[in-house]
């Protein structure tokens, strides 16, 4: 009995220390979030900023200070002092060089704020990672060597930042410790940078001198620098307005994402809101439709809302029913989006292949995805110096503007009113790899003025009177395989049966309407782009169409058969060993490619992507022309 007391005692603390948990997890839970990036010249301090961050902060654990204790002796440049640039560069790489590579995301809070900050390198071979992290930031450090000034890729980070959209700078003079505190130094690096921002539309940033090593204006006053009123680092963090709340103060409007309905009674959507503020009752319009009607309910898992307002993800039904799916905008229904499938935009490349003008990406924005052209560059940026530099393509790390165009609309907003509906990535087809990230300017005025003109007389009205079903017989092969030959005689048997057909050759088309084109790979691919189309516009007429063309690349014969419907495009693989293609060699022209007078010909240095999975394969080492001829007809009939 003498326990009792002292158990409800430590029952009563227990319940206290959860109560304390409880609150301090539910105040953790309902801070405001600031992303935030580092960037700067190599060597700059960005990794050691961060660092120590995380160190005045007191989110390293016991374990990870002895591990970085003993690292900063084995792999340091402070000598037996830590090297907070440890806690951040993960990469043996970069522990080995001192140097950033890949994109660091690591995590602390205040009492006030939590935070995301990314580490993105400063060498320009990898400015595809800054623009990763940079794409999500609300507000970008700038670190500035004090003893080095405005460098190259100082500037070049700041226009990246600001070319993506981030508002909030912070002009971070580093290493004041190592030029003795200078004022005068400061002042100077300081006005030598704003004269440059201001070159480039930066109309505001906030400087502050630091020193990430030392701990100088991080998270407290610098006895050093009494000659600096500003806030410390840390201060301006905590207190700076979030990009979030700015956005509450636009149209509301919200991709649609997911179509739930998990009865015939409910039919909501679900979704990430970009912008605006949305309440039940309010008049939406559904785009690229543009049916409009009223929000009835605002769903989550923890009931339903009064309100809902931009970040937060929600499902909302709708009054009426309204045809709304995945990649749908939902938005204020006197204030959408713009609809268009012609734009101008920049792009920033991040594969190591360069682009191909014509060739079709996949373009994803927000939760819509299109199949994308892009033209040829109209200029790219050389970003060390602001010129606008004439090219042809992009190449890795590349920054140009281009026009391009989407085979269906495209709900959109410019890149400078909103990120999520103007920021897009295409992505290849056959890799499925991010090859660009994107930011669109506008809708190009000719979008808005053509239209497509009704036309009574359909293709299926020709194709009626033709009594045939339109096909495309895709014939795809190297130089010398017999393409043109057994197309020939396919075509011949074809209109001797009384068929309609229309044989589109290589060597014949180069004559005409592609005799602008040549060799390259962007030549090539808009080479298949215009048979592609003037294929598809012979269907329309009811005809047979036969191509015989190299076609080197797989994603612009997918490109091809995407533009018919299904069924239509018949690929006909004409296989033959490069050797055997060689030895006919009728023209000469692998001899010549050979002795390196033709350049870019396919099967010697130029790459030829065989079909995966074609209609039709010919193997011309066991069949003849006849006989090819002669199946391919008999596929057409069954």
């Amino acid at each position: 009995m003498s326990g009792e007391p002292e158990a409800s005692r430590q029952y009563a603390t227990d319940a206290l220390i959860a109560q304390d948990v409880d609150a301090y997890l539910d105040r953790h839970r309902h801070k405001s979030l600031l992303r935030f990036i580092t960037c700067g010249s190599v060597d700059d301090g960005k990794s050691t900023l961060i660092g120590r961050l995380l160190y005045d902060s007191r989110m390293i654990f016991d374990d990870q200070l002895a591990t970085l204790e003993a690292d900063s002796r084995r792999l340091g440049t402070q000598g037996q002092n830590i090297d907070f640039a440890l806690l951040v560069d993960g990469l043996a790489a970069e522990r080995e060089q001192g140097i950033t590579i890949d994109v660091a995301y690591r995590f602390f809070s205040t009492e006030r704020r939590k935070f995301i900050v990314a580490d993105t390198p400063g060498h320009e071979q990898y400015t595809r990672n800054m623009v990763t992290g940079a794409s999500t930031a609300d507000l970008a450090v700038i670190l500035i060597d004090a003893r080095k000034g405005v460098l190259t890729q100082t500037r070049r980070h700041s226009y990246l930042a600001h070319l993506l959209g981030i508002r909030n700078l912070v002009l971070a003079v580093n290493k004041m410790d190592l030029i003795g505190y200078d004022q005068a130094r400061y002042d100077a690096i300081v006005a030598e940078y704003g004269e440059f921002a201001r070159s480039i539309g930066i109309t505001a940033f906030t400087p502050m001198p630091i020193s990430g090593l030392a701990g100088d204006t991080i998270t407290s006053v610098s006895p050093n620098m009494p000659w600096y009123a500003g806030p410390t680092l840390i201060e301006h963090l905590d207190t700076v307005p979030l990009e979030l709340t700015i956005e509450q103060d636009r149209p509301f409007r919200m991709p649609v994402q997911l179509v739930k309905r998990p009865n015939l009674d409910f039919r909501g959507f679900s979704g990430l809101i970009a912008s605006g503020v949305v309440r039940p009752g309010d008049p939406v319009r559904v785009l690229p439709s543009g049916r409009t009607t009223r929000v009835a309910r605002i769903v989550t898992f923890d009931g339903d809302l009064e309100q809902a307002v931009a970040g937060q993800s929600v499902t909302l039904t709708l009054a009426d029913e309204v045809d709304c799916s995945r990649g749908d905008v939902i938005s204020a229904a006197d204030a959408p989006p713009e609809v268009a499938d012609q734009f101008e935009a920049t792009l920033i490349w991040m594969a190591d292949e360069p682009m191909l003008p014509g060739r079709p990406y996949l373009l994803k924005l927000a939760s819509q995805m299109v199949t994308a052209q892009v033209q040829a560059p109209k200029y790219q940026v050389n970003v060390n110096s602001m010129e606008h530099l004439a090219a042809r393509t992009l190449e890795l790390n590349a920054i140009g503007v281009a026009n391009l165009s989407t085979d269906r609309p495209l709900v959109f907003a410019p890149y400078a009113e909103s990120r999520e509906l103007g920021g897009f990535i295409l992505i290849d087809k056959i890799s499925n790899a991010t090859v660009a990230a994107g930011l669109l300017h506008f809708a190009l005025r000719r979008a808005q003025n053509i239209h497509w003109q009704a036309i009574e007389i359909n293709r299926e009205a020709h194709a009626s009177q033709k009594q045939q079903s339109p096909r495309v017989l895709w014939f795809t092969g190297l130089s010398g395989a017999g393409k043109s030959t057994i197309a020939n005689l396919v075509e011949k048997k074809l209109h001797a049966q009384g068929r309609h057909t229309f044989l589109l050759d290589g060597d014949n088309v180069r004559h005409g309407l592609n005799k602008d084109l040549g060799f390259s790979d962007a030549d090539r691919v808009e080479n298949i782009r215009r048979i592609g189309e003037v294929a598809r516009l012979m269907t329309d007429a009811g005809l047979i169409v036969l191509t015989a063309f190299i076609s080197p690349f797989r994603p612009e014969r997918a490109m091809v058969r995407s533009m018919l419907p299904p069924g239509e495009f018949i690929e006909i693989h004409i296989d033959t060993a490069l050797a055997e293609a060689e030895r006919r060699d009728v023209k000469g022209l692998y001899g010549k490619a050979r002795r390196g007078e033709l350049k870019n010909f396919t099967g010697i240095d130029s790459p030829y992507e065989p079909p995966e999975n074609p209609e039709i394969r010919i193997d011309t080492s066991t069949t003849t022309p006849e006989q090819a001829a002669e199946l391919i007809v008999d596929y057409l009939s069954g």
